[in-house]
């Protein structure tokens, strides 16, 4: 009798372990990683690549100006996607603003894991062509856009790193599977120079810049997010997103709005407790997709608006097909004062992201 009541006991405490995992799985069907909470991150292991997940990207922006008052956008992104035999895929995409001129220049990439492009398993060091981000005694981007510009800075951390989501895990949707592993940033002091044609400009600013890694970025019936990274004047930073459903509203599960303040101290907030609200719309000329470019983010009493500094800062996707804008913008208050930077990006206006992002 004993034994049988052991017998049931053990098998018990196996259907209550299974349940929990079944929950929360650890791999998609078809062998990919999940994010999975309570991972301890390790440095600087944690900045390189993670070919266990399917798809990861190393995504810097900022703001730069020049002596003279010439300003400058600019983003770099380097992306890893797994395919499902494990050969890896290196997507790039290099921008830049000149904001006085309303000039914008961008450009794609895309070459298979070798010597043209890659990403070290141990430390911050990616590459596609001569492009390349890499951690030495500062954060080093080297980037040109088209044969048109150059960008080359030294990047330094003004604050810690940041790690977004609930226990290591930043939520997409409501499936366990809808998640990521959220890495960043939020202000790196620049330094370095921008080339336009057969002109050096030197150029001072700051950047925000993220890593993430996931299998299932998007959940069912999501279609695309906006997104946007604001520096204010202050010294805070805000980080917020809205993962959009087809018919364009927002999914509670993976909407949330992160403060990270003066002193690096992070306060993320839930989806009640902030709103994002489209103020214009720009359609582009070429893939005719209609983007909100400007947004109003309203949170704890305070008016955020995001002014965009160009209409026309849409990646056009002509390799990837996966076009979307990202453009840099001004932060205005309530009374229409300057008092920050911005990024804005909005995916999935154009293009299917489910198909290159998997779903759970």
């Amino acid at each position: 009798m004993i034994q049988v009541m052991k017998h049931l006991l053990l098998t018990a405490i196996l259907a209550l372990v299974t349940a929990s995992y079944a929950g929360s799985p650890a791999l998609t069907p078809d062998g990919f990683a999940i994010p999975q909470p309570g991972r301890t991150f390790v440095f600087p292991r944690d900045h390189g690549s993670h070919p266990e997940l399917r798809t990861e990207w190393w995504y810097v922006t900022g703001h730069l100006d020049a002596a003279n008052g010439r300003r400058f956008g600019f983003q770099a992104t380097f992306f890893r996607q797994s395919s499902p035999d494990k050969r890896q895929l290196f997507l790039a995409h290099t921008a830049l603003l000149d904001v006085s001129s309303g000039r914008f220049l961008s450009e794609e990439r895309l070459n298979r894991e070798g010597w043209d492009a890659g990403a070290s398993t141990n430390t911050l060091d990616v590459h596609n062509g001569n492009w390349s981000l890499r951690q030495e005694d500062t954060i080093k981007l080297a980037a040109t856009v088209r044969a048109e510009a150059l960008i080359t800075l030294a990047m330094k951390p003004r604050k810690p790193l940041v790690v977004f989501g609930e226990d290591g895990v930043s939520r997409k949707g409501s499936s366990p599977a809808a998640a990521s592993h959220y890495l960043t940033w939020p202000r790196l002091d620049c330094q370095g120079t921008v080339r336009l044609g057969d002109q050096d400009v030197a150029v001072t600013g700051q950047a925000w810049m993220d890593h993430e890694f996931s299998s299932s970025q998007l959940d069912d019936g999501q279609v695309g997010w906006d997104w946007a990274s604001l520096q204010l004047n202050d010294g805070r930073e805000i980080m917020v997103y809205r993962m959009r459903r087809r018919d364009g509203t927002s999914d509670p599960a993976g909407t949330t709005l992160s403060w990270v303040q003066a002193d690096g101290k992070v306060q993320q907030l839930d989806h009640n407790q902030f709103s994002w609200q489209p103020t214009r719309t720009w359609t582009s000329p070429k893939t005719k997709a209609a983007y909100p470019i400007g947004a109003k983010i309203i949170t704890q009493g305070q008016v955020f608006e995001l002014r965009p500094m160009n209409n026309a800062q849409e990646l056009d996707g002509a390799i990837s097909g996966l076009p979307y804008w990202e453009g840099a913008c001004d932060v205005l208050d309530g009374q229409g004062r300057v008092i920050g930077r911005a990024f804005l990006e909005l995916a999935g206006y154009a293009g299917d992201l489910a198909r290159h992002l998997g779903r759970h």
